[in-house]
């Protein structure tokens, strides 16, 4: 059998779900051609194949490519000051009142250029890159505006053109209402601007395949959040929310209604709307590093999740704000330390059930058909990848073969 590459000598990381646990294979072997996975499997049952490259991993382990499923990874400016205020004792909220938080991010990005916003933002990307992730969603929200929204879109679009990733772009053009937009009616002009013009706008230029938004008590409320839905639905795009991460919004419930591919930080998400999730496969993404970050104390509900049969997805949160991060590594690290998820629930956080937070059937396993997007690991055990701080055992990253 005629291949591109053959992988031998490996121990592979499937996540298939007809293997327990993360499906390990030891003493496997991996074929890919043309962009695909074509074997997956022990070397005993392996066809004869003609290779025109052998990789021998010499005992190495193959994951599936990382997949970070929640990023604003897309900015100028930081934020620094605003974290040493928090190490003086402010609140995220008190902050954001003060002027803070997003709209301060919304002023310089504004200021920015496309290609501003791509150079400023490759560093960033290079480092998810450096510790094996080879898809990323990149959400807007720092623009708040027709022009710049699209910029922003437009900027995590040049990114994947840039390095050899794959970019899953998402509006979210509901993160904040920005600072021009005074008052109640200031506030409405500006949600019916998202939801009548930028909406439309983004699905007939697909400049994004999903549309989010930031339900809470800083942000908007369930019923604005509600029509933009209903926007997003009638467009055609996907919907993920922000929910319930410094309260109980109902957010994890409305999610679920709207059959939202996820619903992201859930620290306040109730029995009722965990339940609604699990019962339509709305993925709950934890963001440790926000958690970390904001030194919050409210844990999300882990054990409830579990015994819904919730599908649980990690993600960096990577933010100039509330969560600084761009190592996939750490946020491992970090959703098993402070939120006590388990080694496998870890890294199939970042792979297989990231891929179904992005609805993507064609990445997050290791099995015939999917796309060769691959992490290979100079470890001797997958814990490792979750145990290490500070420590990158990346040997070599494959995107698309």
């Amino acid at each position: 059998m005629r291949v591109d590459r053959l992988f031998r000598d490996a121990n592979l990381v499937t996540l298939t779900q007809d293997r327990p646990g993360l499906g390990v294979i030891e003493d496997g072997v991996l074929a890919t051609h043309h962009g695909r996975i074509v074997y997956c499997g022990s070397r005993y049952d392996a066809p004869r194949f003609d290779a025109v490259e052998l990789w021998k991993c010499e005992g190495r382990w193959i994951t599936p490519g990382l997949i970070d499923c929640h990023t604003h990874l897309v900015y100028a400016g930081d934020r620094a000051g605003e974290f040493a205020m928090r190490a003086a004792g402010k609140s995220y909220e008190q902050i954001a009142k003060a002027g803070g938080g997003i709209v301060s991010t919304v002023k310089a990005t504004r200021l920015a250029s496309k290609s501003d916003l791509v150079e400023e933002s490759l560093p960033r990307l290079d480092a998810l890159i450096a510790e094996g992730v080879t898809t990323v969603e990149i959400k807007s929200g720092y623009g708040l505006d027709h022009e710049h929204e699209s910029r922003q879109l437009r900027a995590a679009a040049m990114l994947g053109q840039h390095r050899k990733v794959t970019v899953v772009p998402t509006y979210l053009g509901a993160h904040a209402v920005p600072p021009e937009a005074k008052g109640a009616k200031g506030r409405e002009r500006y949600l019916s601007l998202v939801i009548d013009e930028m909406i439309p706008f983004v699905a007939k230029e697909r400049l994004a395949t999903a549309v989010d938004a930031f339900c809470e008590g800083i942000a908007f409320t369930p019923e604005e959040t509600e029509r933009v839905f209903k926007a997003a639905k009638a467009a055609g795009l996907a919907v993920k929310l922000h929910a319930d991460q410094l309260s109980d919004t109902g957010g994890a419930k409305l999610a679920a209604r709207y059959a939202a591919l996820s619903a992201d930080h859930l620290e306040y998400a109730n029995d009722e709307g965990i339940a609604a999730m699990a019962q339509v496969g709305t993925v709950a993404v934890l963001l440790p590093g926000a958690f970390y970050t904001l030194r919050e104390t409210k844990v999300p509900p882990i054990a409830a999740f579990r015994k819904a049969g919730l599908k649980m997805a990690v993600a960096t949160d990577c933010n100039p704000g509330s969560s600084p991060l761009t190592s996939p590594l750490l946020a491992m690290n970090m959703a098993a330390t402070l939120f006590k998820m388990t080694v496998e629930e870890c890294i199939a956080g970042f792979t297989r059930e990231a891929a179904h937070a992005l609805g993507r059937s064609d990445i997050g396993t290791l099995e015939v058909g999917k796309r060769s997007d691959l992490a290979i690991w100079s470890i001797t055990n997958p814990a490792e990848l979750v145990y290490r701080m500070g420590y990158n055992p990346l040997h070599a990253r494959y995107w698309r073969g």
